[in-house]
């Protein structure tokens, strides 16, 4: 996507304004061999979260992570595979900071393989970086949760639903 402004989101927002919007979307933990996940720090508020984004029309959600992690990214994830769904209205409700709130319903992916090469845009991405799970830097609370979330579904290979 190319503008907010003509993104479905952005043209709702039009109509809306800043009033609360239920968006469906996803997110992606891409990982490298050591443990290591990719984590990119937000222009619109300098917080470090996972590549993740809202849903377009006529989009399905794999092509939504898809298209997100291309995005904010420039990789093309190869093997995606879903962990997680998070809706939970305490935490996934965001107001940003020009006001716009949004509740997020999102399906949760996992990568391990890729093929790209990084690129930050610095109008959405201001930085991309490998980070340690022991070792993580100061996160939007709901990708915060994801992280721990995502850990006990290593730990038990149970689908998890927060």
């Amino acid at each position: 996507m190319s503008d907010f402004k003509d993104s479905y989101l952005g043209r709702l927002r039009e109509v809306v304004g800043d009033r609360l919007i239920l968006m469906p979307g996803a997110r992606c933990i891409i990982e490298r061999e050591d443990g290591r996940v990719l984590l990119q720090r937000r222009a619109d508020n300098g917080l470090w979260c996972m590549p993740s984004g809202y849903a377009e029309a006529g989009e399905d959600i794999l092509q939504v992570m898809l298209r997100e992690v291309r995005e904010e990214t420039g990789l093309e994830v190869l093997d995606p595979a879903p962990w997680g769904f998070s809706s939970d209205p305490r935490h996934e409700t965001i107001t940003y900071p020009n006001g716009d709130q949004v509740q997020a319903f999102g399906l949760d992916f996992h990568a391990r393989r890729w093929r790209g090469e990084l690129y930050v845009d610095g109008v959405e991405t201001l930085a991309l970086e490998w980070f340690a799970m022991d070792s993580l830097p100061s996160l939007l609370e709901g990708h915060r949760r994801a992280l721990a979330h995502f850990q006990e579904f290593k730990r038990t290979g149970v689908f998890q639903l927060y």
